[in-house]
């Protein structure tokens, strides 16, 4: 059983690795930052817009780097909608735990990037996966209103 969800989980990162759904600049956004990693060369940009309440209606990306940081700005992209500032922070803080150690169980929230849980048996990707989210909170915070 074990084997086959870390087969699944590779398989997703593999998918959205090279065919991510969110990869586009936004037209309009409220928000840009970017991310780099030069030991390793990943890059990204993240654009965010968000709702009239506040939350984020829309994020999308372009980035430059392994299936990992690809995947993770994918999978980060995707799980922030619906969310504020407030709990995106916590959800950031809640997903480096999660490639840091491979489980977070008071994580609520984090189901669909849990695929990114096994970066966790290698600590040099740890990086790779949280660059995405690292740009993610640049962006809100660099936002007027929304830090």
């Amino acid at each position: 059983m074990f084997e086959d969800v870390r087969d699944l989980y590779q398989e997703v990162i593999l998918d959205r690795g090279r065919h991510p759904r969110h990869a586009q600049r936004l037209d309009a956004f409220d928000a840009t930052a970017k991310g780099d990693n030069p030991m390793c060369g990943d890059r990204v940009q993240v654009w965010v817009k968000h709702n009239d309440q506040g939350a984020v209606s829309d994020v999308g990306f372009e980035a430059r780097g392994c299936a990992i940081s690809i995947a993770s700005a994918d999978l980060m992209a995707e799980a922030a909608i619906g969310h504020t500032a407030t709990t995106l922070r916590k959800l950031s803080a809640d997903f480096a735990q999660l490639v840091t150690s491979g489980d977070c169980p008071d994580c609520a929230g984090l189901e669909t990037l849990q695929p990114l849980s096994g970066v966790s048996e290698f600590p040099s990707r740890v990086k790779c996966a949280t660059l995405p989210w690292h740009a993610l909170l640049s962006a809100i915070d660099a936002e007027p209103g929304h830090g």
